[in-house]
């Protein structure tokens, strides 16, 4: 008979660092299940998966975020700043093990923090989260994994039982991934991931027993999978992240006290996914007023020495939406 809902806590630790988009794993499972460890075998087999760091709630924290930081840093010995509650995942399955099974509620939490410096507890590493989404990283070019993504897309698409339902299928692949010529959004990072689950080419899908249409499909070599479901939450942190650099100026949480345009212009893309066209992104920053010079000249950027600036925080008294819209750069460019 199952018993009240659990409450677990998990973080996405977000970094940039050497103009890559950073996440926060611990190696193996770890407390990834709290939620469901049971999840982590089957089609995955006995391998260790990394894990976001994660913990339940229990009494003696004041709040959620109080909890959320303590398990962060007991497990990875990081000490949080920048943290916002990001979204509940509650679905049916999430069960605990063990006797008495409870439903299983996740909390997620997306918070921002500096590699650099950083002394790490236990286990816990900085992986690229591109590792996990390799099909979101457009900075080269459209990646190569796509390729083998578009076939059964199609195939899925034309296979539903009216023709109404090929129909909204056909939609939802072409806006999903940027099909036939439609835009690729770099927001619709847990879309693509809840699609590519769907139809069954990502490990975690055939480790809950889909198989994707009922035809053996083959999981992406590709892509990193998770213990337990915390390659959607990932997914969900991605997306927000994503849209908020637009409007907020969270981007600079990531970046040192000082840097150059060109190094803020990196980490936008890093983020992102896109590459941006240069003079466009400088003459949005210097327009918007979000950054002062600090009177350094910096040396060490592996060309013609830049100027150092940094965030002012003025700006967000000023504005009420002060992001970076992402003046993307064309293919010949």
């Amino acid at each position: 008979m199952e018993q009240a809902a659990v409450v677990d806590l998990t973080a996405v630790v977000v970094a940039v660092t050497q103009d890559q988009p950073r996440v926060l794993v611990t190696p193996g499972q770890g407390r990834a299940s709290a939620a469901d460890r049971r999840m982590a075998r089957a089609e995955l087999g006995s391998a260790a998966l990394d894990a976001l760091p994660s913990g339940p709630l229990e009494h003696r924290h004041r709040t959620l975020e109080a909890g959320l930081r303590a398990w962060v840093e007991a497990q990875t010995g990081t000490r949080l700043d920048y943290v916002e509650q990001l979204y509940t995942f509650g679905d049916r399955d999430r069960m605990s093990s063990g006797p008495g099974r409870s439903r299983v509620l996740s909390i997620g939490y997306l918070a921002l923090a500096q590699e650099a410096g950083s002394a790490l507890a236990g286990d816990a590493l900085w992986h690229d989260w591109y590792r996990y989404f390799p099909w979101e990283d457009w900075r080269r070019g459209r990646p190569a994994v796509l390729d083998r993504v578009e076939k059964p897309l199609r195939r899925w698409a034309g296979a539903g039982d009216t023709r109404a339902e090929r129909t909204a299928r056909k939609e939802r692949a072409i806006v999903a991934f940027g099909l036939d010529g439609t835009a690729w959004s770099d927001e619709r990072v847990l879309e693509r991931y809840e699609l590519l689950y769907e139809i069954g080419l990502v490990a975690e899908a055939r480790r809950d027993g889909l198989a994707g249409e009922g035809r053996a499909v083959d999981a992406l070599q590709e892509g990193q999978p998770m213990a337990a479901d915390h390659r959607r939450i990932l997914a969900t942190a991605i997306a927000r992240l994503r849209g908020k650099i637009k409007y907020r100026p969270v981007v600079f949480e990531l970046m040192p006290a000082g840097f150059t345009l060109l190094q803020l212009q990196r980490a936008v893309e890093a983020l992102a996914g896109v590459r941006l066209h240069k003079q466009n992104f400088r003459r949005l920053v210097e327009q918007q007023g979000l950054v002062e010079e600090t009177g350094h000249i910096i040396t060490a950027t592996g060309g013609r020495p830049a100027r150092e600036v940094r965030f002012r925080e003025e700006v967000v008294l000023e504005r009420l939406a002060p992001g970076l819209r992402l003046p993307i750069a064309r293919a010949s460019e």
